[in-house]
């Protein structure tokens, strides 16, 4: 199944964005009570000292990015982007300012103070949420474990006990390449996704969901939540502030075809950098210089941004196992030789 037209980086990941790093630290308690964690993006080794221009969109603000008011002001993001369950925010932050602080002394008494940006979904129907499991030092394993390369997918992380279209879902990721032979270039997309219900799920545009949904008539869903989604996505084509932001609105069109309609509690919330632009900290003389891609030729960015999201989210799915959890609650994996046998008789 191919989801798109544009050719996908060598990972399929976040991570094909030269210089990405994606850390994850998993909490599963034996009793089933905890199901959560944390995930760390980082830009660059040194965000702080080499700010990358950021920018981002809100589709609907039924939830949190913490630090958000200050990139859309700056469009700069000076600090690792984590991800974490909704009531953990304030912890995550926390631990966030901590690692920074060892790593740069200054911070607070000769330089002056970042704002982590924490972002959040809900986990509470597969996790004691109100228990304060999440502590500082897990944070911090996920910055340190922060890493090139492939990234694990599904019930890990942040995504732990996140549920997509009432079935198990978590961390996804996906990317494109686009551009001229010449100067191609490479935008990734990682998700935690948490959203909808099964009837609105749709795959490559097939209407997946529905089929499925006469198979778990009985089944136990939560009713109240209907969950959200943070999306992060990076590249290295070089863009202003006002193109990520864009960018981001593109992104919120691929959560449109998984099935998304940006439900009233639902939050859907955008953030995006470019890897390309330097801005330093401490700069050297009054001026600087950005290289930017004009927008006659963002038409294959924005594709890749739709397709990117559709299939983050997707691959959540794929790679999320059934899981057991709070209050003995159940939430069962996508059934995929159902999904296979669906796509095949819609000719994908």
């Amino acid at each position: 199944m191919r989801i798109g037209r544009l050719p996908c980086g060598p990972l399929n990941a976040i991570t094909d964005v030269a210089g990405v790093k994606v850390g994850h630290r998993t909490l599963m308690s034996y009793d089933g009570q905890v199901r959560s964690g944390v995930t760390a993006i980082l830009p660059n080794d040194n965000p702080y000292e080499e700010r990358v221009i950021g920018g981002s969109f809100t589709l609907n603000g039924a939830g949190e990015v913490s630090g958000l008011v200050q990139v859309n002001e700056w469009g700069l993001i000076e600090t690792p982007i984590c991800l974490t369950n909704t009531l953990s925010v304030g912890v995550v932050q926390d631990a966030v300012v901590q690692w920074m602080v060892r790593r740069h002394p200054e911070i607070g008494r000769r330089g002056d103070v970042p704002i982590p940006l924490v972002g959040e979904c809900d986990d509470s129907w597969l996790n004691d949420i109100a228990g304060g499991h999440l502590r500082a030092q897990h944070v911090y394993e996920a910055l340190d474990r922060a890493r090139g390369g492939k990234v694990r997918e599904g019930n890990v992380g942040g995504g732990t006990g996140m549920i997509t279209c009432d079935f198990k879902a978590g961390v996804g990721t996906s990317s494109r390449r686009f551009g001229p032979p010449e100067m191609s270039y490479t935008l990734g997309v990682l998700v935690q996704s948490n959203f909808g219900v099964m009837n609105d799920l749709r795959i490559a545009g097939v209407p997946v969901g529905q089929v499925l949904e006469r198979d778990y008539e009985g089944y136990d869903r939560r009713r109240v939540n209907y969950g959200s989604i943070i999306v992060v996505f990076a590249t290295d084509a070089p863009l202003l502030p006002k193109q990520l932001e864009r960018v981001a609105k593109r992104c919120a069109l691929g959560l449109g075809r998984v099935g998304s309609m940006a439900a009233h509690g639902s939050g859907e919330i955008i953030l995006g950098f470019s890897t390309t632009n330097i801005v330093p900290r401490h700069p050297v003389g009054w001026t600087g210089s950005l290289v930017y891609l004009h927008d006659q030729h963002t038409r294959d960015l924005y594709e890749a941004a739709i397709e990117a999201t559709e299939e983050a989210v997707v691959n959540s799915l794929f790679a999320a196992e059934s899981m057991s959890g709070f209050l003995g609650r159940y939430v069962p994996s996508l059934p995929l030789d159902d999904v296979r046998e669906i796509m095949a008789s819609r000719g994908c």
